[in-house]
This record gives C-alpha cells, structure tokens and sequence, in this order.
C-alpha cells in the first residue's frame, strides 16, 4: 500500500476558501479501483502547508487515477481559487507503509 501526501502551502487569508473547496469536492476520487482513503490535515501552524493525503492499494492505482478524466474533472475546480490562495508551490510525496496500524475514527465524533 502507498501513501500519497500533497503538501500545499496556503496563505493563512485564504484557509477558509480553500478548506471549502475540499468540503465541496467532487468525489470522484473515491470510486477509483485500488483507493482506500483519502484525509485533508489542516496544520496547527497557519504558516506550515495543509496536506491532503490518499491511501492507494498500489503505485499503478495512483497512477491510473493521476492519467484519469476523473482526476481532470476534480482538479479542474482548483482553478477557481485565486492565485494568492497559495503561498507557493504545492509538493508530492510518496510512501510505501512498511510498517502500522489501524485508528478508525470518523471525523467530528
């Protein structure tokens, strides 16, 4: 299983917005073969990046979403935020879990 972690720097004016568009984002994602879950993390530290992160069954199920009309369709709404949403470019990191084990708890409860 892989571990995908979009860190995306925010200006701290614009949180709000952008925590929006993640409340009202196309699900697409979440039918896609070989996704198991997907966490948006806002940081304690307003200056530090939020990092939205997905669990994905392997490398190529990511990929395959990342190459998907689905995945241009979802990505496509970004757009509407303006540009000094971001405090500057976001990064991709992968992981591959080695090691855990399993929290299952809903948000807000």
């Amino acid at each position: 299983m892989i571990v995908t972690c979009n860190r995306i720097p925010v200006n701290p004016d614009h949180a709000a917005a952008f925590e929006a568009r993640f409340a009202d984002r196309a699900s697409l994602v979440d039918g896609m073969d070989g996704f198991v879950s997907f966490q948006l993390l806002r940081p304690q530290n307003p200056e530090d990046p939020y990092v939205v992160m997905t669990f994905w069954e392997s490398e190529a199920h990511f990929k395959a979403w990342t190459e998907s009309a689905e995945f241009k369709e979802g990505h496509a709404r970004s757009g509407q935020l303006p540009p000094e949403t971001f405090a500057g470019h976001p990064k991709l990191e992968m992981f591959e879990i080695i090691q855990g084990t399993a929290l299952i708890q809903r948000v807000g409860e």
